[in-house]
């Protein structure tokens, strides 16, 4: 077979899809098609043909758009796929429909809903448009039951057609469990990903600021990413008032789970968030949003602690929780979580039922 995989951005397939993409090469060739942002090169040594393609993931200009699609049609008609696998809005719709009008079989990747679906006058358009996208899909693949459930009540997949996945799992191997550190310099907990207000950091640095006044020096706040222009104050502001240690953007998130004691993450929406799956597998507790996408890597008070979306007052709360527990109680916490990621989400036990999907 000939797969096309059609995607917006090489850095993240790399990280995530690594493994589902070799094992599809076990059956023909793979041919990758993403503007080249990281790991092209990387690709290219393991024997799949890449294809730059110009493409702005946030950016809605009709014009743009209109170029996309152009170029999907010629690529589509000049590798002439057995099949198509797409990921992301713009691949999902624009990909799709063509593959629809043109006959190719495609299996779709809806990895959240975003921000399209937050407000009424672009969830109106983004249903359209994926109703549009995905209606002759083979398969339409979900990382949590909810995102599933919603495309099926708005009418724009059927229920037969969905397979809802845990995420894209989690490399055990990659991110192996690591023993749990001293707490001789404190408790750390880690924030790890883009400094944007999404992901809920304006209730982690107010909850950071609450519990670091309540325990001082007993807990760090381990901050690690790249923020956005709008957060560049903000995070100097709590550099300076003691509040957190900021690390900038690492390429390699690994050191720093295993430092930390604890993860935390506020988001307002996720497919399923890889970092939680990291930062588990390595062993250590999770604080979340009780939110689709994140909810599912914890089990309450168990392996962690859910606190209610976009508040800070039980964001703290939780973390409360969390230092107020004995060393070993933290530690248990980050073994259970570590058992969890192995029984439910093994990249491997995820890339097999895809594969079976796409194949069958």
């Amino acid at each position: 077979m000939k797969f096309l995989v059609i995607t917006n951005h090489s850095y993240m397939l790399w990280q995530f899809r690594t493994e589902l993409l070799l094992k599809l090469k076990t059956f023909g060739e793979v041919v990758i098609s993403m503007p080249f942002l990281g790991h092209e090169d990387d690709f290219k040594e393991l024997g799949f043909r890449c294809i730059n393609t110009k493409l702005d993931r946030r950016g809605i200009n009709p014009f743009e758009d209109l170029g996309l699609y152009r170029f999907y049609k010629k690529l589509l008609k000049s590798e002439k796929p057995d099949m198509v696998i797409t990921y992301s809005i713009k691949p999902n719709v624009y990909a799709g429909f063509l593959c629809r009008r043109m006959k190719i079989p495609y299996c779709v990747n809806v990895q959240g809903l975003g921000t399209a679906f937050q407000s009424q006058p672009m969830a109106f358009l983004a249903t359209q448009m994926y109703k549009a996208g995905i209606k002759k899909s083979k398969v339409v693949f979900f990382e949590n039951e909810y995102n599933a459930s919603e495309f099926v009540k708005r009418g724009i997949v059927k229920k037969e057609k969905e397979v809802v996945l845990n995420g894209a799992g989690v490399n055990l191997d990659s991110y192996e469990f690591k023993p749990y550190p001293s707490e001789d310099g404190g408790v750390h907990i880690l924030y790890l990903g883009r400094i944007m207000k999404e992901k809920g950091v304006d209730e982690t640095f107010s909850a950071m600021r609450i519990i670091k006044e309540k325990y001082k020096d007993k807990v760090v706040f381990d901050v690690v990413g790249f923020f956005e222009d709008e957060y560049k104050e903000v995070v100097e502001k709590l550099v300076d008032d003691g509040v957190i240690v900021f690390h900038g953007f690492q390429s390699n998130p690994r050191p720093y789970y295993a430092a930390a004691h604890g993860f935390v993450l506020a988001s307002y929406h996720e497919g399923m968030s890889n970092v939680l799956l990291e930062a588990a597998s390595t062993g250590r507790a999770l604080i979340t949003t009780d939110i689709p996408g994140c909810r599912e890597a914890v089990d309450e008070e168990i392996t962690g602690y859910l606190c209610k979306k976009m508040d800070v007052e039980t964001l703290a709360e939780c973390m409360d929780k969390f230092l107020s527990k004995t060393y070993e109680e933290r530690k248990k916490m980050g073994e259970l979580g570590r058992k969890k990621m192995e029984n439910e989400f093994d990249k491997y036990m995820v890339v097999d039922k895809t594969v079976k999907e796409i194949i069958k």
